[in-house]
């Protein structure tokens, strides 16, 4: 736990800005999927119909099997990769 309050001296701080850059992780992935699916993407007239397509199932497991962007978000914290800053201090320099 004191791995989490060694950058802010606050564990709900830390938290926060972890949470923050998990969301930010989160929608990285995402767009990165669906730039990927839509590559092999099919037009379909009748909509009933459904085509498996291999690359895109594939695709799909790849970021399954990824980590959760929240392990990611603890891990660059845990090493000082997330860059932050609070409104406190801005005020101070402002």
């Amino acid at each position: 736990m004191s791995d989490f309050t060694h950058e802010t001296g606050n564990v709900y701080e830390s938290l926060a800005i972890i949470s923050k850059r998990a969301n930010q992780i989160s929608v990285k992935l995402k767009e990165e999927l669906n730039g990927k699916l839509a590559e092999f993407a099919t037009t379909v007239d009748n909509l009933e119909e459904v085509f498996e397509n291999r690359e895109q199932i594939e695709i799909s497991k790849h970021y399954e099997r990824l980590p959760k962007p929240t392990n990611l978000a603890i891990e660059e914290f845990l090493e000082g990769k997330v860059h932050f800053r609070t409104p406190a201090e801005e005020e101070v320099k402002g």
